[in-house]
């Protein structure tokens, strides 16, 4: 484990409340801990309260529970985690999702269904035809209380064998509150199917 938690690597923090998900890089590591200098104050973090990490290392995205054992401010020392576990190798962990949703342009909204998404984008079918230039905005239901707004940039159009579109593209976020929230959301779906 000690290999893969190096001095300036960049690191996201999820606590329980995940609406105070942070990020940082380790300035230090240890035997026994690393530390973290944070982003943002460490709101919702708890000294032995568990937290979830994720950072991108060679292998794919690295993903364990850990909690702190100090807080000073901004720079936080987490114990090493007893197991930890790697999602996948793409930079985003990518989950089925099918809903009927609207993509909306300047001009009216194209009647889409999507396929699957990621923090990175989403992939979608839709009967109408999409401009690959055009500038999109869509809002994904995560639950009945919460839902993600971004910007849609197409970047490939597939027309298939019954005269309809498959439509793969990327996401552009207002906050990184958001791609926060959908990175947790696409973690957690993951995780709950692989156990399942």
């Amino acid at each position: 484990m000690r290999e893969l938690i190096e001095k300036d690597r960049k690191i996201t923090v999820v606590p329980s409340d995940f609406k105070c998900a942070n990020k940082g890089t380790i300035v230090e590591v240890e035997p026994k801990y690393f530390t973290i200098e944070l982003e943002y104050e460490p709101t919702g973090m708890m000294r032995h309260n568990f937290c979830e990490f994720y950072t991108q290392t060679n292998h794919g995205t690295l993903y364990f529970d850990s909690y702190p054992e100090t807080i000073e401010g901004k720079r936080v020392k987490i114990a090493n985690p007893a197991k930890h576990r790697f999602l996948q190798r793409r930079q985003y962990t990518r989950i089925k999702y099918v809903h009927e949703l609207e993509l909306v342009y300047d001009y009216g909204a194209h009647k889409i269904t999507t396929l699957d998404i990621s923090a990175g984008g989403m992939k979608f079918k839709t009967c109408e035809n999409i401009n690959i230039e055009g500038d999109y905005k869509i809002i994904l239901p995560l639950s009945e209380e919460q839902s993600v707004e971004c910007a849609f940039s197409p970047i490939r159009i597939e027309k298939t064998e019954n005269g309809n579109f498959t439509v793969s593209g990327r996401f552009e976020y207002n906050t990184s509150k958001d791609k926060m929230t959908l990175i947790q959301y696409c973690t957690k779906r993951s995780i709950e199917i692989s156990n399942k």
